[in-house]
Parts: C-alpha cells; sequence; structure tokens
C-alpha cells in the first residue's frame, strides 16, 4: 500500500499559503528571500524521485499545471512524467500529462489510490486537502520545510482537527536558511 506524503514550506507560525509564485496574496513570496542551499535542493530531488505519484489540491494544480511542462531537467521530468490526481469538483479538461481528476468523497478516493500504489503518493502545498487527509489519519509522513520567517497572515496547515494527532520525529536537519523536520504518524 502507498503512503501519503505531504511535503510543506511552512513559516514558523504555521503559514503555508503562496509561500512562492503568483498567486493573489498580500505576502506572497516569503520563502524567496532564503536558501536550503544544495542539500536541501537534493533532499527535494529525492523526495520526487521516490514519488510514485503527486496527489494535488485544484489550486496547488493550477499553479504546477503552466509551469511545469515548460522546465527541463531530472526535477521536472520526473514531475511531468509521473501520474498526477486532482481533487476538484470542476476540473473538466486537466491539460497536464498524466493528470486524473479524484471526484466525490475525497476520503474514499484517496483510500482507493493508496492501493493502486507501494512508492510515495506525495501532496505538496494543498493546504485543505492536506487538513482533510491529516483529520480521517491518512497522512503516513509529513515533511515540513521551516522558513525562518513569521508570515502573520494566510492559510495555515494545522487547522482545527477533531481529536489530538500524534505524530513521531524521524528525522530532523538543518540545510541553508532551513529546517526540514520529517514527521510519521505515530501508532
Amino acid at each position: 500500500m502507498g503512503r501519503i506524503v505531504v511535503t510543506e514550506y511552512i513559516s514558523v507560525d504555521g503559514v503555508v499559503e503562496a509561500p512562492s509564485g503568483t498567486e493573489e496574496f498580500e505576502r506572497v513570496g516569503w520563502t524567496d528571500p532564503f536558501s536550503r542551499g544544495p542539500e536541501g535542493e537534493q533532499f527535494k530531488l529525492d523526495e520526487t524521485m521516490a514519488s510514485d505519484a503527486l496527489l494535488l489540491g485544484r489550486i496547488t494544480y493550477d499553479g504546477f499545471a503552466p509551469v511545469w511542462p515548460h522546465l527541463e531537467g531530472e526535477f521536472a521530468d520526473k514531475f511531468n512524467s509521473m501520474p498526477k490526481y486532482v481533487v476538484s469538483s470542476t476540473l473538466e479538461n486537466p491539460e497536464w500529462t498524466n493528470t486524473t481528476v479524484l471526484r466525490g468523497d475525497v476520503v474514499e478516493e484517496v483510500t482507493k489510490l493508496r492501493q493502486r500504489y507501494d512508492g510515495d503518493i506525495v501532496v505538496h502545498g494543498s493546504p485543505q486537502l492536506a487538513q482533510t487527509l491529516i483529520e480521517h489519519d491518512l497522512v503516513d509522513a509529513l515533511h515540513l520545510q521551516v522558513y525562518p520567517v513569521i508570515v502573520g497572515a494566510g492559510k495555515r496547515l494545522f487547522a482545527g482537527t477533531s481529536a489530538t494527532k500524534r505524530l513521531r520525529l524521524t528525522e530532523a536537519k538543518s540545510v541553508g536558511d532551513v529546517h526540514i523536520l520529517i514527521y510519521e504518524r505515530a501508532a
């Protein structure tokens, strides 16, 4: 059975909204002044190369789909060629190669998706989707790249949950200006 891995650029105060890019958010680009260095770049490459599929929310998909097909290199080749699943009730004709739209009950669809793969199904960004997966105990691992900034506004990864969610820290390291914290769901 595949693992659901949520990977996030996150501020010290838990913000995950618009870390970089062109989103409509007054504080967009809060990761831009920082560097994760070569070791951080290698972490992201290794994470991507270990992925069997991408699982994205609609807003993240809309940000990725027009950009990634035009990029080159090992990372982009993997992103563009692997299966992509988008949770959306409105996306009709996804244009990014190998994209499937998941409709209906998110928990049911993601549970079925996990059964199709043996490796990691990685959720990039997609805070609303990540929150739903966390709430329903479908997240096997969190890869948090913590940036040394307090954004002070924006969507946060950890919204209210119906119960306490226990985690186990499996790795922590500093790469450039960033701290990488890897958590797994505690039994």
